[in-house]
């Protein structure tokens, strides 16, 4: 049995302390109703994630290495997808799935000014994307209860102009994707979805994020896993995986690892021609794409390595939530709007919305003034009709209609958590908080 090194000692030592630290400084979680936060999302961790970090602190491999190698296929082979390309943040997945489809590599790449279906109501960077790739978007209605594209619009929305259609599965629920498909099909559309917020969820009994030509992930600290920052774009296309590998590694066209022969990976790195030179030239140092820096770390991949095997739990311990608010909740259907999914769907959830009705005898900022001062954390529904914030008014965009139901979100909906950080006594104490403002009615 070959000996211990010193190294490996320390090593040992140090994680040791670290899970000690974990029990001493993070395991605590005592509930004091009234005076502990019961948020709308968190991180759920204990000591292995911290041991994972500091494990990879110590190899000390500042950026992509092989922890996140190991991570991107885990994640794809979680989905069932042919590539995974971690990345620093869901929003940069969002950008470099649309600017993919910029790509000239492509047989049929989007030019400026072509149109993309998307929804009114969501978060920002689905849409910035668009803008920020000279695109228009094409905004359309919400349906109410599901808070998702309205499918019955895709029609309305169409022009001579439209090339793809980017959704998100607003809060984890999904999308009606056989309207979807068929639509995209029938005037061969791209189809991205934003799958930031729905982990986990399924339609038909198939992950989301495994329909379209791509998909994102988020890892944010409130969604379904966490590497702190993170974020993927999956896909099954193989051209379309090496052009979002070559934009967010600076545009180069090299698809060299940390382990590659020095040599290349293609095995004829200094082979490579550039039209005008007379001489070879590195691979790795030939641009393909006009890229970015968009690469996640080994540190946070180390994370998201044991958060992934933790992933079914937070996905039945959401579920779980969901049910016991819904359950408890449908008494007050008269004043509040309750979410609807398709019977299709499994939704992950990644919260619980609602919306106030019409003609309920309290406004929102009333209800949710109430339960923010009893320290439960609630948030409105993302950006709630986007055409009517700021920094969109002036965008070069289309609408479908009026976006009635965005509107209506933008002044009604709202919703609390049900992350896995919220055991049932934190669950119990938010519904004691609805009931409370309900019998002071």
């Amino acid at each position: 049995m070959p000996e211990t090194s010193d190294a490996e000692v320390l090593r040992n030592q140090i994680l040791k302390q670290v899970a000690e630290y974990y029990r001493t400084a993070h395991e605590d979680r005592t509930f004091v109703p009234g005076r502990t936060r019961v948020q709308y999302a968190g991180r759920v961790y204990d000591e292995q994630e911290l041991i994972a970090a500091a494990n990879a602190v110590l190899d000390f491999w500042l950026t992509t290495g092989p922890r996140t190698e190991a991570f991107e296929q885990g994640l794809a082979g979680y989905l069932g997808v042919s590539r995974a390309l971690a990345v620093n943040s869901g929003s940069s997945a969002n950008l470099l799935a649309l600017s993919a489809l910029r790509s000239e590599r492509l047989e049929r790449p989007l030019v400026p000014d072509d149109e993309v279906i998307t929804a009114a109501v969501g978060f920002p960077t689905t849409t910035a994307p668009l803008v920020q790739n000279q695109l228009v978007p094409v905004f359309v209605d919400c349906q109410l209860g599901s808070y998702n594209l309205d499918t019955e619009q895709l029609e309305r929305a169409l022009s001579d102009r439209t090339r793809a259609i980017v959704l998100a599965h607003v809060l984890g629920n999904p999308v009606d994707m056989d309207a979807v498909l068929e639509f995209a099909e029938a005037y061969g559309l791209y189809v991205i979805e934003d799958t930031c917020e729905a982990l986990g969820s399924t339609y038909d009994g198939q992950l989301l994020g495994t329909f379209g030509d791509m998909a994102t992930f988020s890892f944010y600290p409130s969604h379904h896993m966490t590497t702190g920052e993170g974020g993927a774009v999956v896909t099954s296309h193989a051209r379309l995986g090496r052009i979002v590998w070559s934009l967010r590694d600076w545009g180069r066209d090299c698809q060299c690892v940390h382990d590659s022969p020095p040599e290349g990976a293609c095995g004829r790195r200094f082979e490579w021609r550039i039209p005008g030179l007379d001489e070879p030239y590195d691979h790795r140092y030939i641009y393909a794409e006009i890229g970015y820096n968009m690469k996640m770390t080994d540190v946070q991949a180390a994370i998201g390595l044991a958060q992934l095997e933790k992933l079914p739990g937070f996905i039945a311990s959401r579920k779980e939530n969901f049910r016991r608010l819904y359950e408890d909740l449908r008494p007050y259907q008269d004043y509040l709007l309750l979410p609807t999914w398709s019977h299709r769907a499994d939704p992950a959830w990644f919260a619980f919305p609602l919306t106030v009705q019409p003609d309920a005898p309290f406004s929102r900022r009333d209800l949710v003034t109430f339960l923010e001062e009893r320290n439960i954390e609630t948030r409105l529904l993302l950006a709630g009709n986007l055409v009517r914030q700021p920094g969109y008014r002036s965008i070069k965009h289309r609408t479908v209609g009026d976006l009635p139901n965005a509107d209506r979100v933008l002044r009604s909906s709202f919703f609390v958590g049900v992350y896995p950080g919220l055991d049932s006594t934190r669950i119990a104490y938010m519904l004691e908080a609805f009931s409370e403002f309900f019998d002071r009615l």
